[in-house]
């Protein structure tokens, strides 16, 4: 029965909320490690930052885990992640921008989804480096994107988000969801028809080791066996 599937979807995610407050960390862990990938993608979408992406995944935690009596299931448990990502990445924007602004003494200015090729094997290194080379290329074309495509490309054609999941999550309405999100890839088809052709693949990798350290890194800071 489809129907059933966001309420069953809200139930889990409310689950995990409860299990987390009462401090069970393998409810932290959980909650992390399907989370840890599309934050640090929306993260790095607004800050173009690896690390600074990273840390900004590690405050959004420590900031919905200090406040999960608020979550109420009204939004999925990672479009309310998703939020709180956003605003600390906007948040740390506006202040880089204040910096430069005062330095520089100017005024600071205020989906459907084409799989990447299956992952290549370890024992085949070529394509192991092509494929590499491929989604470098992806993110420096996504890197290029001005600020208000950018974000949105990301949610629709990385993250998979629906056009109604995206406009929501961004505070804007449908129709400008598709009009920037129509103008963004025609900017990153631009560049990739030059270099790689018209294909589109999973940029922005964060799982292994990436993941496991920020999971644990988290876990530390909230004082949580690990």
């Amino acid at each position: 029965m489809p129907q059933l599937q966001p309420t069953i979807a809200a139930s889990a995610d409310m689950e995990l909320a409860l299990r987390a407050k009462a401090r069970d960390a393998d409810a932290f862990r959980a909650i992390m490690r399907i989370n840890n990938q599309k934050l640090y993608r929306l993260a790095r979408s607004i800050i173009r930052n690896d690390s600074e992406a990273e840390d900004i995944v590690q405050e959004t935690y420590v900031t919905a885990f200090a406040h999960l009596s608020s979550f109420r299931g009204e939004a999925s448990l990672a479009t309310w992640l998703s939020r709180i990502a956003i605003n600390e990445a906007l948040g740390r924007l506006r202040k880089r921008r204040r910096a430069v602004s005062v330095i520089s003494g100017e005024p600071a200015s205020d989906a459907h989804i084409i799989p990447f090729p299956l992952a290549a094997s370890g024992d085949d290194p070529e394509r192991t480096m092509a494929q590499r080379q491929i989604l470098r290329l992806v993110e420096q074309a996504t890197d290029t994107l001005p600020d208000v495509y950018r974000t949105v490309f990301v949610a629709r054609v990385i993250e998979g988000l629906s056009m109604e999941e995206t406009a929501d999550l961004l505070g804007l309405k449908p129709q400008t969801v598709k009009t920037r999100l129509h103008r963004a890839r025609a900017l990153v088809r631009k560049q990739l028809d030059e270099r790689i052709g018209p294909i589109m693949l999973d940029a922005f990798p964060f799982a292994g080791r990436r993941c496991e350290r920020l999971t644990a890194a988290v876990m530390k800071r909230l004082d949580l066996p690990q």
